[in-house]
C-alpha cells in the first residue's frame, strides 16, 4: 500500500528524496536503492510499490551525485556517423540494452568536419568508461592504443590486431547470399558498387569477386568505386545510363547507395527490376525509401546493439575478462527490387 500522507508531505515545497519514497513505499531505503540501480533483492510487487510512489512523488534519482560517490560514472560513450541509416538502428537498440543494465549513452557525432580522435576526445573528457565505435575507420594500432584509455567495443569492424571488442556480420556470408540469389534468378552480368573505406566494403568487394568465381562468372565481375551515399549511387546510376551495355543486375555498398541507383535509373527511364535488378545492404529504415521496395541483405541491428553492450559492460564488470567477439549471421530479405533479367 501507497502511504498517501508521506506522498503529500514529499511533495510538499521541495524536492523529494529517497527517504520519502521509502517512506510512501513502506519499505527501507536501501531497497528504494536497489530498485533504483536495478539491482535483485526486490520482489516484483516491492518493485513496482516503490516506482509508483516514485512516480506520484515526481522523485527522480541523483544520477549526478550517485555516479559521483561511487567515482564510476557508468556511462557508454557511442561515436556514430551522421547520416548513417543503419548506425542510427543500432543506437536505436543500444539505449534500452544500457538503461536495462544500469548505464547511461552520450552520444558524440563525427562529420566532415569533425573527425573520429576529436569524436572520442569529447566522450573521453565526459569520463564514459567504455566506448561503442560503430563502424570506426581508425587504424588498429590507434584503436589498441585507445584500449589503454577506456574499454573499446567495435561494431561493424573487426580488429583482430587490437585488445578491444568486437561485434559484427558476417559480411562474407551476406554477399555470397545476394550473390546467388541473383545468379538463381539467371543473371550473369552482376556489377557490384562497392563503399570505397566504408566499414565492411573490403569484405564485402573480396566476397563479391569470390562468389562471381565460384559460380564462372569471375571474368564478368566488374566493381564501380563508390562510398557508403545517396549521391554514390547516384552516380553510379548516371554513369550506368551512358553506358551502351548495362549489367542486368547490380550490387550496391549499402541501403543507401542502393537507393541513390535506383532513384537514378529512374529518372533515366530504366524500370527496377525489369530492367536492372537491384540489391542492398543493411536492412536499414532507408530500404522502404527507394522507388521499388528493395531487396537487401539484414544485419540485426538490435542483436548487435545488444551484444555491443554486454561486451562493453562485462569488461567493465570483470577486469579480468578478456576482449571478445561476437559475428552474426545476415539474412537476404527478397522485397520488389530483384527479378530475373529479360
Amino acid at each position: 500500500m501507497i502511504d498517501e500522507t508521506a506522498s503529500q508531505n514529499g511533495a510538499a515545497g521541495r524536492r523529494p528524496t529517497m527517504a520519502d519514497v521509502a517512506r510512501a513505499a513502506g519499505v527501507s531505503r536501501a531497497l528504494v536503492s536497489l530498485v533504483f540501480r536495478n539491482q535483485p533483492g526486490a520482489g516484483e510487487d516491492t518493485r513496482q510499490r516503490v516506482l509508483l510512489a516514485a512516480d506520484r512523488l515526481g522523485y527522480r534519482p541523483d544520477t549526478a551525485a550517485r555516479m559521483l560517490a561511487s567515482r564510476r560514472s557508468r556511462t557508454l560513450g557511442v561515436m556514430l556517423t551522421v547520416h548513417q541509416p543503419f548506425q542510427a538502428d543500432l543506437v536505436e537498440a543500444i539505449y534500452p540494452e544500457a538503461e536495462r543494465l544500469g548505464y547511461e549513452v552520450l552520444l558524440s557525432a563525427t562529420a566532415p568536419s569533425r573527425d573520429e580522435r576529436r569524436a572520442v576526445e569529447a566522450l573521453l573528457s565526459h569520463r564514459c568508461e567504455a566506448l561503442l565505435l560503430l563502424g570506426p575507420r581508425s587504424a588498429a594500432a590507434d584503436l589498441d592504443a585507445l584500449s589503454r584509455r577506456a574499454v573499446v567495443t567495435l561494431v561493424s569492424r573487426r580488429a583482430p590486431d587490437a585488445r578491444v571488442d568486437s561485434v559484427s556480420t558476417a559480411d562474407e556470408a551476406g554477399v555470397r547470399q545476394a550473390v546467388e540469389h541473383l545468379v538463381e534468378l539467371g543473371h550473369r552480368e552482376i556489377l557490384h558498387v562497392d563503399g570505397g573505406d566504408g566499414p565492411g566494403s573490403a569484405e564485402r568487394r573480396e566476397a563479391y569477386l569470390t562468389t562471381m568465381a565460384a559460380h564462372g562468372l569471375g571474368e564478368r565481375a566488374r566493381v564501380l568505386p563508390g562510398a557508403h551515399t545517396e549521391d554514390a549511387g547516384v552516380a553510379a546510376g548516371e554513369q550506368l545510363l551512358d553506358e551502351p551495355a548495362r549489367p542486368t543486375a547490380v550490387l550496391a555498398g549499402n541501403d543507401r547507395c542502393a537507393v541513390g541507383l535506383t532513384r537514378a535509373l529512374a529518372r533515366g527511364g530504366v524500370v527496377v527490376p525489369d530492367e536492372i535488378s537491384v540489391v542492398g545492404y543493411d536492412d536499414s529504415h532507408v530500404s522502404h525509401l527507394a522507388p521499388v521496395d528493395l531487396t537487401t541483405i539484414r544485419q540485426d541491428a538490435d542483436r548487435m546493439a545488444e551484444h555491443a553492450v554486454r561486451l562493453a559492460v562485462g569488461r567493465l564488470e570483470d577486469a579480468a575478462r578478456r576482449p571478445g567477439e561476437v559475428v552474426l549471421e545476415p539474412r537476404l530479405v527478397v522485397r520488389g527490387s530483384t527479378a530475373p533479367p529479360r
